[in-house]
């Protein structure tokens, strides 16, 4: 248990720095655009900062790069597979949260202040700080978790072969979209669409329940999860 306690300490200590410039930076540039905005315009008031998606391609990029700088380093200290990987996803829900919790107060602020709108907020609507928080919270595990899994698929088959599976997905996303446009019947389309709005809170008599797409992403997660972790116990770094 110390161990693996260890190991999540690890795995989030060497996260601190780049979260601390990442936010510098980004809030740096907002500030800067809306000084500017302001003396141009004399207007205060903002669409959107673009912040949560831009920490969702700073957790993508982590989530990438987690596998193997840290997998290297932990294999080397003696711990296994599934401390590892225990510990890389406790860090991802820990910098995810504490990242989530940063957006959420800022995001809601900013609103407040200069009518700024967030992606929840927008969705679902404002005044709810927990579930924004929760909700965003599993966004960014969800983007970890699945470029973690991405960093494995390519360290264990290779790049060439990681393209080609890419192309074969991108195949698979417009035969979808095919089935969708001529060979699904209308029917089949609304209920399809109506499962993921549905999936994602939007009920079909028009309440919005928030507990739905939280459920969903963590599904997601879980799904990720699983494969990194069904991968992680074979792999070799090359």
């Amino acid at each position: 248990m110390n161990k693996l306690k260890s190991a999540i300490s690890y795995g989030c200590l060497t996260k601190i720095k780049p979260l601390m410039i990442f936010y510098l930076v980004e809030y740096g540039f907002f500030a800067l655009i809306m000084a500017i905005v302001v003396l141009c315009t004399g207007n205060v008031e903002t669409n959107s900062s673009g912040a949560e998606m831009a920490s969702a391609v700073f957790v993508s990029i982590m989530g990438a790069l987690s596998f193997k700088e840290d997998f290297k380093a932990f294999l080397q200290n003696g711990f296994t597979r599934r401390y590892i990987f225990l510990s890389t996803f406790c860090s991802f829900f820990l910098v995810s949260a504490a990242m989530a919790l940063i957006d959420t107060l800022l995001g809601n602020a900013l609103h407040h202040f200069m009518k700024h709108f967030t992606i929840f907020g927008t969705l679902y609507g404002y005044g709810n700080l927990l579930t924004n928080w929760l909700w965003l919270t599993f966004v960014y595990v969800m983007f970890c978790s699945l470029f973690y899994l991405a960093a494995l698929v390519i360290n264990k088959v290779g790049k060439t072969t990681s393209l080609l599976i890419g192309v074969g997905l991108a195949g698979v996303i417009l035969l979808i979209a095919a089935l969708f446009r001529f060979v699904f019947s209308s029917e089949v389309v609304s209920r399809i669409g109506r499962f993921l709005l549905n999936a994602f809170g939007f009920m079909n008599d028009g309440r919005i329940n928030l507990v739905f797409p939280i459920l969903t992403f963590l599904m997601l997660c879980a799904v990720f999860g699983l494969g990194s972790y069904a991968l992680i116990r074979h792999t070799e770094l090359k």
